[in-house]
């Protein structure tokens, strides 16, 4: 178990070094204006974070992010257990939302700016679009994959509607629950710096376009870094805990 551990964190570490050396090789020779070396994109992350400039907007970031996230989540999750668990729901409401989903959620960002206007609204708005659909269907899927035999337990010991979804539907759901909301997290970084591009820009959005007006790619690329790592911190540790928390479900 230890060696196996060993061995992807090995292959994970060679996966980032090896992506970085052939970034770095096929920016040589190239205009640092269209592409900057990985070398250059440290030397402006340092002088960011060190500033407190990426820091602050990172965190200014987050803060249209969480609540977009939270209420994208707080509709799907219950939603999902009607669309799982209901015939005639799913039925009515599966067309609609299929459509929808099939929309490029940027093509909302008209009508987004005629409800909310430009400001925080409108960008907790489009993360919270960006990131209900994924954990709707995941949600779903695993609403419809609930053992009938769980169901028809619970009612034998008379369990109400609400002590059924909380004590047998829900960690029956679990597994997709913890998949669902780990690519709604990564649709919601997406909504997040797809909003302060396309709304007022502010944050993280506002210094990759004032870096690229004065042809800075290696600032631009040093805010690509920063989502990319915060995306791949945020996958790996929902992917730990999902492990963890499966592993003492079935322990």
């Amino acid at each position: 178990m230890i060696a196996a551990r060993t061995r992807r964190a090995l292959l994970y570490m060679a996966s980032i070094v090896g992506g970085l050396a052939a970034w770095e090789f096929a920016a040589q020779g190239v205009s640092r204006i269209v592409v900057a070396p990985p070398s250059a994109v440290a030397v402006s992350l340092f002088d960011g974070v060190s500033s407190g400039r990426i820091p602050q907007a990172f965190a200014a970031s987050l803060g249209h992010m969480v609540p977009g996230l939270a209420i994208a989540f707080v509709i799907a999750l219950p939603l999902s257990l009607a669309l799982g668990r209901s015939r005639t729901v799913a039925d009515y409401l599966d067309p609609v939302l299929s459509a929808l989903y099939a929309i490029p959620p940027v093509a909302f960002v008209p009508i987004i700016i005629v409800w909310c206007g430009f400001d925080f609204g409108a960008r907790v708005t489009l993360v919270a679009l960006m990131s209900f659909f994924e954990m709707l269907f995941t949600f779903s899927a695993g609403a419809r994959n609930i053992p009938p035999g769980l169901i028809d337990v619970g009612r034998s010991f008379s369990a109400r509607r609400f002590s059924l979804i909380r004590s047998v539907m829900l960690p029956s759901m679990l597994p997709f629950v913890l998949t669902g909301f780990r690519l709604g997290v990564i649709r919601a970084i997406h909504g997040m710096i797809v909003a302060e591009l396309f709304f007022r820009a502010v944050n993280l959005g506002q210094i990759m376009k004032r870096d690229a007006a004065h042809f800075d790619s290696a600032g631009v690329l040093a805010i690509i870094v920063v989502l990319a790592a915060f995306g791949l911190a945020t996958n790996e540790s929902l992917k730990t805990l999902e492990w963890k928390m499966l592993s003492q479900k079935h322990a």
